[in-house]
Protein backbone atom coordinates (compact mmCIF):
# COMPACT_ATOMS: atom_id res chain seq x y z
CA UNK A 1 0.00 0.00 0.00
CA UNK A 2 1.17 3.54 -0.66
CA UNK A 3 2.23 5.88 2.34
CA UNK A 4 1.22 9.08 2.98
CA UNK A 5 2.90 11.93 4.97
CA UNK A 6 0.82 13.98 7.11
CA UNK A 7 0.94 17.08 9.37
CA UNK A 8 -1.47 16.51 12.10
CA UNK A 9 -2.46 18.18 15.71
CA UNK A 10 -3.39 15.95 18.89
CA UNK A 11 -6.10 16.58 21.26
CA UNK A 12 -3.87 18.59 23.51
CA UNK A 13 -3.13 20.98 20.30
CA UNK A 14 0.78 19.73 19.63
CA UNK A 15 1.63 19.21 16.11
CA UNK A 16 2.53 16.32 14.84
CA UNK A 17 3.68 14.78 11.63
CA UNK A 18 4.80 11.38 10.68
CA UNK A 19 3.85 8.54 7.83
CA UNK A 20 1.37 6.39 7.66
CA UNK A 21 0.55 3.11 4.78
CA UNK A 22 -3.30 3.27 3.85
CA UNK A 23 -4.75 2.05 0.13
CA UNK A 24 -6.02 5.77 -0.17
CA UNK A 25 -6.07 9.02 1.20
CA UNK A 26 -9.60 9.06 2.61
CA UNK A 27 -8.54 5.58 4.50
CA UNK A 28 -5.45 7.76 5.52
CA UNK A 29 -7.41 10.32 7.00
CA UNK A 30 -10.10 7.80 8.48
CA UNK A 31 -6.76 6.24 10.01
CA UNK A 32 -5.67 9.46 11.44
CA UNK A 33 -9.23 10.12 13.36
CA UNK A 34 -8.58 6.57 14.48
CA UNK A 35 -5.74 7.42 16.56
CA UNK A 36 -7.48 10.52 17.72
CA UNK A 37 -5.62 12.94 15.28
CA UNK A 38 -7.24 15.89 13.61
CA UNK A 39 -5.43 16.07 9.72
CA UNK A 40 -4.25 19.20 8.74
CA UNK A 41 -2.10 18.40 5.64
CA UNK A 42 -2.15 14.59 4.24
CA UNK A 43 0.09 14.25 1.18
CA UNK A 44 1.40 10.67 -0.84
CA UNK A 45 4.71 10.02 -0.28
CA UNK A 46 7.92 11.05 -2.48
CA UNK A 47 8.32 7.28 -2.58
CA UNK A 48 4.83 6.50 -2.92
CA UNK A 49 4.50 8.78 -5.99
CA UNK A 50 7.92 7.70 -7.81
CA UNK A 51 5.81 4.17 -7.66
CA UNK A 52 2.95 5.28 -8.70
CA UNK A 53 4.32 6.94 -11.45
CA UNK A 54 6.36 4.00 -12.60
CA UNK A 55 3.26 2.01 -12.54
CA UNK A 56 1.53 4.35 -14.92
CA UNK A 57 4.39 3.64 -17.81
CA UNK A 58 3.80 0.93 -20.20
CA UNK A 59 4.86 -2.06 -20.32
CA UNK A 60 6.59 -4.50 -23.41
CA UNK A 61 4.03 -6.48 -24.63
CA UNK A 62 6.39 -9.90 -24.39
CA UNK A 63 6.02 -9.04 -20.66
CA UNK A 64 2.77 -8.84 -20.56
CA UNK A 65 2.31 -11.79 -22.36
CA UNK A 66 4.23 -13.91 -20.12
CA UNK A 67 2.05 -12.68 -17.55
CA UNK A 68 -0.93 -13.50 -18.80
CA UNK A 69 0.11 -17.51 -19.12
CA UNK A 70 2.03 -17.72 -16.12
CA UNK A 71 -1.59 -16.55 -14.78
CA UNK A 72 -3.89 -18.57 -17.01
CA UNK A 73 -1.53 -21.82 -15.80
CA UNK A 74 -1.60 -21.23 -11.97
CA UNK A 75 -5.36 -20.36 -12.19
CA UNK A 76 -5.60 -23.55 -14.33
CA UNK A 77 -3.48 -25.37 -11.51
CA UNK A 78 -5.33 -24.60 -8.91
CA UNK A 79 -3.53 -22.00 -7.25
CA UNK A 80 -6.21 -19.32 -6.09
CA UNK A 81 -6.05 -15.78 -7.84
CA UNK A 82 -4.39 -13.83 -5.05
CA UNK A 83 -1.67 -16.20 -4.09
CA UNK A 84 -1.45 -16.33 -8.05
CA UNK A 85 -0.91 -12.56 -8.77
CA UNK A 86 1.74 -12.92 -5.49
CA UNK A 87 3.93 -15.63 -6.88
CA UNK A 88 3.84 -13.25 -9.90
CA UNK A 89 5.04 -10.22 -8.73
CA UNK A 90 8.08 -12.21 -6.86
CA UNK A 91 8.81 -13.78 -9.81
CA UNK A 92 8.44 -10.46 -12.47
CA UNK A 93 11.89 -9.54 -13.49
CA UNK A 94 10.25 -6.15 -15.00
CA UNK A 95 9.75 -3.09 -12.52
CA UNK A 96 7.13 -1.43 -13.59
CA UNK A 97 4.74 -4.62 -14.21
CA UNK A 98 5.98 -5.38 -10.79
CA UNK A 99 4.68 -2.10 -9.56
CA UNK A 100 1.54 -2.93 -11.30
CA UNK A 101 0.73 -6.75 -10.02
CA UNK A 102 1.33 -5.31 -6.53
CA UNK A 103 -1.26 -3.07 -6.89
CA UNK A 104 -3.67 -5.42 -8.97
CA UNK A 105 -2.86 -7.59 -5.94
CA UNK A 106 -3.77 -5.09 -3.43
CA UNK A 107 -6.58 -4.24 -5.15
CA UNK A 108 -7.96 -7.88 -4.97
CA UNK A 109 -7.11 -8.37 -1.97
CA UNK A 110 -9.90 -5.34 -0.84
CA UNK A 111 -12.18 -7.22 -2.67
CA UNK A 112 -12.30 -5.67 -6.06
CA UNK A 113 -12.88 -7.99 -8.73
CA UNK A 114 -9.67 -8.28 -10.93
CA UNK A 115 -11.12 -6.65 -14.43
CA UNK A 116 -11.71 -3.83 -11.82
CA UNK A 117 -8.16 -3.52 -10.21
CA UNK A 118 -6.46 -3.87 -14.04
CA UNK A 119 -8.98 -0.96 -15.12
CA UNK A 120 -6.64 1.25 -13.10
CA UNK A 121 -3.54 0.99 -15.18
CA UNK A 122 -4.99 2.24 -18.83
CA UNK A 123 -1.48 2.02 -19.95
CA UNK A 124 -0.58 -1.19 -19.30
CA UNK A 125 -4.08 -3.21 -19.58
CA UNK A 126 -6.03 -1.69 -22.92
CA UNK A 127 -9.70 -1.97 -23.13
CA UNK A 128 -10.41 -4.80 -24.47
CA UNK A 129 -7.73 -6.63 -22.59
CA UNK A 130 -9.65 -5.37 -19.59
CA UNK A 131 -13.09 -6.35 -21.22
CA UNK A 132 -12.10 -10.40 -21.92
CA UNK A 133 -10.96 -10.71 -18.19
CA UNK A 134 -14.59 -9.01 -17.36
CA UNK A 135 -16.37 -11.40 -19.81
CA UNK A 136 -14.17 -14.74 -18.27
CA UNK A 137 -14.82 -13.90 -14.55
CA UNK A 138 -18.57 -13.31 -15.26
CA UNK A 139 -18.37 -16.40 -17.26
CA UNK A 140 -16.09 -18.48 -14.96
CA UNK A 141 -13.32 -19.02 -17.71
CA UNK A 142 -10.96 -16.56 -16.93
CA UNK A 143 -8.27 -19.12 -17.06
CA UNK A 144 -9.07 -19.92 -20.87
CA UNK A 145 -9.67 -15.66 -21.61
CA UNK A 146 -6.07 -15.38 -20.33
CA UNK A 147 -4.28 -17.42 -22.53
CA UNK A 148 -6.68 -16.24 -25.52
CA UNK A 149 -5.50 -12.45 -24.63
CA UNK A 150 -1.73 -14.10 -24.47
CA UNK A 151 -2.31 -15.72 -27.60
CA UNK A 152 -4.36 -12.63 -28.96
CA UNK A 153 -0.79 -10.34 -27.77
CA UNK A 154 1.59 -13.14 -29.75
CA UNK A 155 -0.08 -12.61 -33.13
CA UNK A 156 -0.13 -8.63 -32.25
CA UNK A 157 3.72 -8.81 -31.82
CA UNK A 158 4.41 -11.37 -34.56
CA UNK A 159 2.44 -9.79 -37.40
CA UNK A 160 4.14 -6.55 -36.25
CA UNK A 161 7.21 -8.08 -36.45
CA UNK A 162 6.34 -9.14 -40.55
CA UNK A 163 5.43 -5.73 -41.05
CA UNK A 164 8.70 -4.00 -39.59
CA UNK A 165 10.87 -6.53 -40.74
CA UNK A 166 9.18 -6.05 -44.20
CA UNK A 167 9.49 -2.34 -44.36
CA UNK A 168 12.87 -2.04 -42.71
CA UNK A 169 14.76 -1.83 -45.80
CA UNK A 170 12.11 -0.20 -48.49
CA UNK A 171 11.60 2.69 -45.63
CA UNK A 172 15.41 2.51 -44.85
CA UNK A 173 15.31 3.77 -48.68
CA UNK A 174 12.90 5.83 -48.93
CA UNK A 175 14.04 7.87 -45.65
CA UNK A 176 17.69 8.34 -47.47
CA UNK A 177 15.97 8.99 -50.85
CA UNK A 178 13.52 12.15 -49.46
CA UNK A 179 16.84 13.52 -47.62
CA UNK A 180 18.61 13.12 -51.09
CA UNK A 181 16.01 15.02 -52.79
CA UNK A 182 15.58 17.28 -49.94
CA UNK A 183 19.12 18.35 -50.11
CA UNK A 184 19.30 18.98 -53.76
CA UNK A 185 15.76 20.67 -53.63
CA UNK A 186 17.75 23.68 -51.23
CA UNK A 187 21.03 23.42 -52.02
CA UNK A 188 21.74 21.86 -55.31
CA UNK A 189 18.81 22.61 -57.83
CA UNK A 190 18.90 26.87 -57.20
CA UNK A 191 22.48 26.56 -58.77
CA UNK A 192 20.13 26.14 -61.82
CA UNK A 193 17.68 28.96 -61.27
CA UNK A 194 19.50 31.71 -63.26
CA UNK A 195 19.55 29.28 -66.42
CA UNK A 196 16.21 27.93 -65.81
CA UNK A 197 14.40 31.82 -65.46
CA UNK A 198 16.09 32.87 -68.95
CA UNK A 199 13.98 29.65 -70.40
CA UNK A 200 11.48 30.31 -68.51
CA UNK A 201 11.22 33.46 -69.77
CA UNK A 202 11.48 32.53 -73.41
CA UNK A 203 8.74 30.14 -72.81
CA UNK A 204 10.83 26.56 -73.25
CA UNK A 205 11.08 25.39 -69.52
CA UNK A 206 9.28 22.15 -69.16
CA UNK A 207 5.91 22.22 -66.71
CA UNK A 208 8.41 19.68 -64.74
CA UNK A 209 11.28 22.09 -64.21
CA UNK A 210 8.96 24.90 -63.34
CA UNK A 211 7.07 22.39 -60.86
CA UNK A 212 10.54 21.48 -59.17
CA UNK A 213 11.38 24.89 -58.83
CA UNK A 214 8.41 26.38 -57.19
CA UNK A 215 8.68 23.11 -54.69
CA UNK A 216 12.26 24.54 -53.70
CA UNK A 217 11.27 28.00 -53.76
CA UNK A 218 8.68 26.81 -51.02
CA UNK A 219 10.97 24.90 -49.39
CA UNK A 220 13.90 27.33 -49.19
CA UNK A 221 11.14 30.36 -47.99
CA UNK A 222 8.81 28.38 -45.62
CA UNK A 223 10.90 25.41 -44.13
CA UNK A 224 10.71 26.15 -40.55
CA UNK A 225 6.85 27.30 -40.76
CA UNK A 226 6.60 23.77 -42.97
CA UNK A 227 8.34 21.91 -39.83
CA UNK A 228 6.25 23.41 -37.12
CA UNK A 229 3.40 22.92 -38.91
CA UNK A 230 3.93 18.63 -39.72
CA UNK A 231 5.06 18.89 -35.77
CA UNK A 232 1.83 20.96 -35.02
CA UNK A 233 -0.43 18.70 -37.29
CA UNK A 234 0.71 15.19 -35.74
CA UNK A 235 0.50 16.10 -32.11
CA UNK A 236 -3.27 18.38 -33.12
CA UNK A 237 -4.38 14.74 -34.32
CA UNK A 238 -2.93 12.54 -31.86
CA UNK A 239 -4.69 15.01 -29.51
CA UNK A 240 -7.97 14.80 -31.48
CA UNK A 241 -7.71 10.72 -31.79
CA UNK A 242 -7.73 10.60 -27.88
CA UNK A 243 -11.44 12.13 -27.65
CA UNK A 244 -14.73 10.12 -28.05
CA UNK A 245 -15.72 11.89 -31.37
CA UNK A 246 -11.90 11.66 -32.86
CA UNK A 247 -11.92 7.66 -32.19
CA UNK A 248 -15.30 6.76 -33.46
CA UNK A 249 -14.87 8.80 -36.48
CA UNK A 250 -11.20 7.27 -36.66
CA UNK A 251 -12.75 3.74 -36.33
CA UNK A 252 -15.14 4.29 -38.84
CA UNK A 253 -12.46 5.63 -41.15
CA UNK A 254 -10.33 2.27 -40.25
CA UNK A 255 -12.54 0.10 -41.77
CA UNK A 256 -13.05 2.22 -45.12
CA UNK A 257 -9.04 2.55 -46.37
CA UNK A 258 -8.87 0.38 -49.37
CA UNK A 259 -7.25 -2.89 -48.44
CA UNK A 260 -6.72 -2.12 -45.09
CA UNK A 261 -10.26 -1.64 -43.87
CA UNK A 262 -11.21 -5.28 -44.63
CA UNK A 263 -8.59 -7.19 -42.92
CA UNK A 264 -9.15 -4.75 -39.26
CA UNK A 265 -12.73 -5.53 -40.06
CA UNK A 266 -12.59 -8.88 -40.00
CA UNK A 267 -10.20 -9.01 -37.34
CA UNK A 268 -12.73 -7.12 -34.89
CA UNK A 269 -15.45 -9.17 -36.16
CA UNK A 270 -13.75 -12.75 -35.32
CA UNK A 271 -12.63 -10.95 -31.81
CA UNK A 272 -16.14 -10.53 -31.46
CA UNK A 273 -17.48 -13.61 -32.80
CA UNK A 274 -14.67 -15.81 -30.69
CA UNK A 275 -15.66 -13.86 -27.01
CA UNK A 276 -19.57 -13.94 -27.63
CA UNK A 277 -18.98 -17.79 -28.61
CA UNK A 278 -17.27 -18.34 -25.71
CA UNK A 279 -19.37 -17.18 -23.61
CA UNK A 280 -23.14 -18.62 -24.69
CA UNK A 281 -20.49 -21.98 -24.51
CA UNK A 282 -19.71 -21.09 -21.02
CA UNK A 283 -23.93 -20.65 -20.30
CA UNK A 284 -23.74 -16.76 -19.81
CA UNK A 285 -26.87 -15.68 -21.01
CA UNK A 286 -27.36 -14.03 -24.69
CA UNK A 287 -27.90 -11.19 -23.59
CA UNK A 288 -25.36 -10.51 -20.92
CA UNK A 289 -22.75 -12.48 -23.51
CA UNK A 290 -23.69 -9.50 -25.74
CA UNK A 291 -23.51 -6.38 -23.79
CA UNK A 292 -19.81 -8.19 -22.50
CA UNK A 293 -18.21 -9.39 -26.25
CA UNK A 294 -19.30 -6.10 -28.30
CA UNK A 295 -16.26 -4.40 -26.35
CA UNK A 296 -13.96 -7.58 -27.10
CA UNK A 297 -14.00 -5.76 -31.08
CA UNK A 298 -12.01 -3.36 -30.22
CA UNK A 299 -13.86 -0.85 -32.72
CA UNK A 300 -16.59 2.01 -31.78
CA UNK A 301 -18.31 1.81 -34.83
CA UNK A 302 -18.73 -2.65 -34.17
CA UNK A 303 -19.46 -2.09 -31.10
CA UNK A 304 -22.28 0.77 -31.57
CA UNK A 305 -23.96 -1.80 -33.99
CA UNK A 306 -23.58 -4.74 -31.87
CA UNK A 307 -25.38 -2.78 -28.85
CA UNK A 308 -28.17 -1.55 -31.15
CA UNK A 309 -28.17 -5.80 -31.69
CA UNK A 310 -29.04 -6.30 -27.58
CA UNK A 311 -32.36 -4.01 -27.46
CA UNK A 312 -33.63 -5.75 -30.57
CA UNK A 313 -32.90 -9.16 -29.33
CA UNK A 314 -34.14 -8.02 -26.14
CA UNK A 315 -37.27 -7.45 -27.80
CA UNK A 316 -37.75 -11.14 -29.20
CA UNK A 317 -36.00 -10.40 -32.70
CA UNK A 318 -33.47 -12.97 -33.79
CA UNK A 319 -29.67 -11.61 -33.51
CA UNK A 320 -29.21 -11.94 -37.12
CA UNK A 321 -31.70 -9.38 -38.34
CA UNK A 322 -30.18 -6.36 -36.56
CA UNK A 323 -26.58 -7.41 -37.83
CA UNK A 324 -28.05 -7.84 -40.92
CA UNK A 325 -29.52 -4.14 -40.73
CA UNK A 326 -26.07 -2.72 -39.36
CA UNK A 327 -24.31 -2.95 -42.69
CA UNK A 328 -21.25 -4.22 -40.99
CA UNK A 329 -21.40 -7.44 -41.25
CA UNK A 330 -21.15 -10.07 -44.43
CA UNK A 331 -24.27 -11.66 -45.79
CA UNK A 332 -21.97 -14.72 -45.41
CA UNK A 333 -21.27 -13.79 -41.80
CA UNK A 334 -24.80 -13.04 -41.14
CA UNK A 335 -26.42 -16.11 -42.35
CA UNK A 336 -24.23 -18.82 -40.76
CA UNK A 337 -25.61 -16.84 -37.31
CA UNK A 338 -28.67 -17.15 -38.77
CA UNK A 339 -28.23 -20.80 -39.21
CA UNK A 340 -26.70 -21.31 -36.26
CA UNK A 341 -29.49 -19.62 -34.18
CA UNK A 342 -32.24 -21.80 -35.94
CA UNK A 343 -30.24 -25.02 -35.14
CA UNK A 344 -30.03 -24.09 -31.18
CA UNK A 345 -25.86 -24.20 -31.93
CA UNK A 346 -24.43 -20.49 -32.06
CA UNK A 347 -22.02 -20.78 -29.71
CA UNK A 348 -20.37 -23.65 -32.18
CA UNK A 349 -21.04 -21.55 -35.37
CA UNK A 350 -19.67 -18.33 -33.85
CA UNK A 351 -16.09 -19.85 -32.73
CA UNK A 352 -15.98 -21.75 -36.31
CA UNK A 353 -16.55 -18.26 -37.83
CA UNK A 354 -13.91 -16.59 -36.01
CA UNK A 355 -11.54 -19.33 -36.83
CA UNK A 356 -12.36 -18.79 -40.55
CA UNK A 357 -11.99 -15.25 -40.26
CA UNK A 358 -8.78 -15.12 -38.48
CA UNK A 359 -7.09 -17.82 -41.18
CA UNK A 360 -8.34 -16.21 -43.72
CA UNK A 361 -7.00 -12.75 -42.68
CA UNK A 362 -4.03 -14.12 -41.88
CA UNK A 363 -3.56 -15.08 -45.72
CA UNK A 364 -4.59 -11.43 -46.46
CA UNK A 365 -2.29 -9.95 -44.49
CA UNK A 366 0.60 -12.02 -45.71
CA UNK A 367 -0.51 -10.59 -49.67
CA UNK A 368 -0.42 -7.07 -47.82
CA UNK A 369 2.50 -7.39 -46.59
CA UNK A 370 4.26 -8.73 -49.85
CA UNK A 371 3.39 -5.83 -51.75
CA UNK A 372 4.11 -3.28 -49.28
CA UNK A 373 8.08 -3.54 -50.05
CA UNK A 374 7.43 -3.20 -54.39
CA UNK A 375 4.78 -0.61 -53.89
CA UNK A 376 7.52 1.79 -51.35
CA UNK A 377 10.09 1.28 -54.02
CA UNK A 378 7.88 2.35 -57.09
CA UNK A 379 6.66 5.35 -54.82
CA UNK A 380 10.54 6.28 -54.11
CA UNK A 381 11.68 5.09 -57.96
CA UNK A 382 8.92 7.36 -59.20
CA UNK A 383 10.30 10.75 -56.96
CA UNK A 384 13.77 10.19 -58.12
CA UNK A 385 13.02 10.03 -61.88
CA UNK A 386 10.93 12.76 -61.39
CA UNK A 387 13.61 15.01 -59.96
CA UNK A 388 16.14 13.96 -62.66
CA UNK A 389 14.19 14.29 -65.47
CA UNK A 390 13.15 17.86 -64.11
CA UNK A 391 16.59 18.77 -63.69
CA UNK A 392 17.60 16.94 -67.45
CA UNK A 393 15.45 17.98 -69.47
CA UNK A 394 16.11 21.94 -70.06
CA UNK A 395 19.40 20.53 -70.39
CA UNK A 396 18.83 18.54 -73.02
CA UNK A 397 16.87 20.88 -75.03
CA UNK A 398 19.32 23.80 -74.36
CA UNK A 399 22.00 21.31 -76.36
CA UNK A 400 19.08 20.25 -78.81
CA UNK A 401 18.66 24.07 -79.77
CA UNK A 402 22.08 24.82 -80.15
CA UNK A 403 22.93 22.57 -82.55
Amino acid sequence: MPDFDYLARELSGKQVSGSISAASESDALNALAGRSLFPMKVTLSAASKKQAEQGSRRVAPRHLTVFYNQLADLLKSGVPLLRSLTLLEEQTSNPTLRVVIQDVREQVADGSRLNDAMRRHPKTFNSLTVSMVKAGEEGSFLEEVLSRIAMFNEHQEELKGRVTGAMVYPLFLLLVGTGIVVVMMVWFVPKFAAMFDRMKSQGTLPWATTALMSISDILQAWWMLIVIGLIGGIAGFIAWAGTPDGQKLLDRWKLKVPGLGPILQNLAVARFCRMLGTLLKNGVPILQSLRIAKDASGNIVLAEAIGNAVENVSSGTSLAVPLRASGQFTKELVEMISVGEEANNLENVLIGVADNLEKRTSRRIDLVVRMLEPLLLLVMAAIVVFVIAALLLPILNLSTMQR
